[in-house]
């Protein structure tokens, strides 16, 4: 005669009361609502630009946020009231940010390949004074680029602003793709090794390939820092034709005459359209290459 066990009873225990449920109901509601008015709140200067950018000129400085008539002759005036079209510091813009681009992912991953896979004398030394860079202020080497520049004669050119990538002087995107290059097994070297390739094919063929989101990360820095910058623009180009967006944008306000803040407020908002794309485009690439720096694969 066989005895067989009761088969056990499965008993979910549930410590959550209704009034529990509601309290945490109640706290997810009232944080979400925080965060919406977080967001507002950080999003309102830009959100009363755009609205300026709408607006007719004697209605820009006005309290409401929405206009009471909608006008694109901001845009028009923008685009069309300067000496020269705005269009061509659009362009001016372009082809240096694209240019720096392709010199930084060039030259920083070529520096962060032979930082990671290489073995010669002094690596670890000349890491460190690499590393070392980045706490160097900008100001500090101002005024010697600015001299060397100019006795190559350089001054008034775009080449100050584009050369320099090409050299790989940004740091921080080297060791964002040492960290990366670290990452990624040596055994693919190694094999790659064995069918006889050398250094620059497994750069090429191998690590490349494989480090598409670290690449579109240094991209996406490059090109957003790039546009916006100001202060380089200002000190090596003088010539009107040859200005940036940021350099065109400050021709709208003028101390000694009138300011057109309603061209101002248009372009502004235009400036921004080449960002918002470029980042809407790489950003998953950017979320992988930002999460997966540094780690073990």
């Amino acid at each position: 005669m066989t005895v067989t066990a009761p088969a056990p009873r499965l008993t979910v225990v549930t410590d959550a009361s209704p009034g529990k449920l509601l309290r945490k109901r109640i706290l997810s509601v009232a944080a979400h609502v925080a965060l919406i008015g977080a967001s507002i709140l950080m999003l309102y200067p830009l959100l009363w630009m755009l609205s300026a950018s709408f607006r007719p000129e004697n209605e820009i400085f006005s309290g409401t946020l929405i206009p009471s008539s909608w006008s694109l002759d901001s845009y028009f005036r923008g685009w069309n009231g300067l000496r020269i079209s705005f269009g061509t510091f659009f362009w001016n813009s372009l082809v240096i940010s694209i240019t720096c681009v392709i010199g930084n992912l060039i030259a920083c991953s070529m520096a962060a390949f032979a930082f990671a896979r290489l073995r010669f004398k002094g690596r670890n030394f000349w890491f460190a004074m690499m590393l070392m860079t980045l706490m160097l202020p900008g100001q500090v080497t101002l005024i010697p680029q600015y001299v060397l520049f100019r006795e190559l004669g350089w001054v008034n050119t775009i080449l100050p602003l584009v050369a320099p990538k090409f050299l790989a002087v940004d740091a921080f995107f080297v060791f964002l793709m040492v960290q990366f290059f670290r990452g990624i097994p040596r055994e693919l070297d190694e094999a790659a090794m064995m069918d006889g390739c050398s250094a620059w094919r497994i750069y090429w063929k191998v690590m490349l390939p494989l480090s598409t989101p670290v690449l579109a990360t240094a991209a996406i820095f490059t090109f957003i820092w790039t546009w916006d910058d100001f202060f380089a623009p200002l000190i090596y180009l003088n010539e009107m034709k040859q200005y940036t967006v940021m350099l065109g944008l400050r021709t709208f306000t003028d101390s000694t005459g009138e300011s057109d803040f309603g061209g101002l407020f248009a372009m502004s908002v235009l400036s921004l359209v080449p960002i918002f794309l470029f980042f809407l485009f790489f950003q998953r690439l950017l979320i992988e290459g930002i999460a997966t720096t540094g780690m073990k694969r």
